[in-house]
């Protein structure tokens, strides 16, 4: 398997483990303060990025140069869970997963600003069938609200997290300097426990832990060692290996696999004319990865 095959495997998982912070968090968000599961969320991570660095060998003086490297993306990133949990406070889950599908856009105008990566024509049309299917989730498939570009408070308060999402990717490609993809995903996610720190130090002391319900629990644990490790480590392996507007083209695949949550969890799927929009986002998937089977020149 090639360095880009890898890189492609890495965002197929990556989509998938995403996909469960959606269905999770809109569950156990109206209970806690989304600093403050964020803080919690990095904290486990980097229990368990360490122990991987420290079993590796990687976690030696030398090795750390250029702090501020990692307390910039790491307040990055922090910013776009924390933005994430506050806006499924009010937006469903398939919805913000919708919102998340717009980051691919932005990353590739980020990607050009930050790394001169030029986006192909074939990528280009696969990014705006792919707006076009999340805007029609987004707007849940009411042509009245779409014409008057009616969005939901969670969904606006959670795009401006996709804004630093989509802007940490070519971010990652740019600050590395050889580190491999588990002390690079160790260093920022420290680097964001400081900010973090710094944000959530009220709710850290205010809050009555023995009284937060089992699903929130659950959920920390589950986005702090799947969504939040796992991903950090398979975001950056991908994004070392494709450009940047192709690791985000995975996000695509999330609301599909928000659907499959949904289901599993017992919630129930989102009617036939949504459905459509998840289509469409698949389709610019496909779109996508054509390019890439057919030698795009920035694959």
């Amino acid at each position: 398997m090639n360095e880009a095959l890898r890189g492609h495997g890495a965002m197929l998982l990556f989509s998938m483990l995403v996909a469960g912070s959606f269905s999770l968090g809109a569950m156990a968000s109206p209970f806690v303060a989304p600093e403050l599961v964020t803080v919690l969320r990095f904290g486990i991570a980097a229990l368990v990025l360490g122990a991987l660095c420290g079993f590796r060998g990687e976690l030696k003086t030398e090795n750390v140069t250029a702090v501020w490297r990692y307390v910039l993306l790491g307040g990055v990133f922090a910013t776009y869970f924390v933005l994430m949990f506050a806006g499924l406070k009010t937006a469903p889950a398939v919805s913000a997963a919708a919102v998340f599908t717009l980051t691919p856009i932005i990353t590739a105008i980020a990607s050009f600003v930050l790394l001169r990566q030029i986006t192909t024509l074939r990528i280009a049309a696969g990014l705006a069938i792919g707006a076009l299917g999340a805007l029609w989730v987004i707007f849940r498939a009411d042509w009245s609200a779409f014409i008057l570009f009616e969005v939901g408070k969670g969904e606006i308060i959670y795009f401006w997290g996709c804004v630093c999402h989509a802007i940490y990717i070519p971010l990652v490609r740019l600050l590395n300097r050889g580190e491999s993809a588990f002390l690079f995903s160790f260093g920022t996610t420290m680097g964001g426990i400081l900010v973090l720190l710094v944000w959530s130090w009220s709710a850290l002391w205010s809050t009555d832990y023995a009284a937060l319900p089992n699903i929130v629990w659950i959920t920390i644990l589950y986005v702090s060692i799947f969504a939040t490790a796992a991903t950090f480590v398979l975001g950056q392996f991908a994004s070392l290996r494709l450009p940047g507007a192709k690791v985000m083209a995975y996000t695509y695949l999330i609301p599909s696999w928000v659907i499959l949550w949904e289901i599993g969890l017992g919630h129930g799927a989102p009617k036939g004319l949504i459905l459509g929009g998840v289509a469409l986002t698949v389709v610019a998937l496909v779109v996508l990865l054509k390019d890439e089977e057919t030698g795009g020149r920035d694959g």
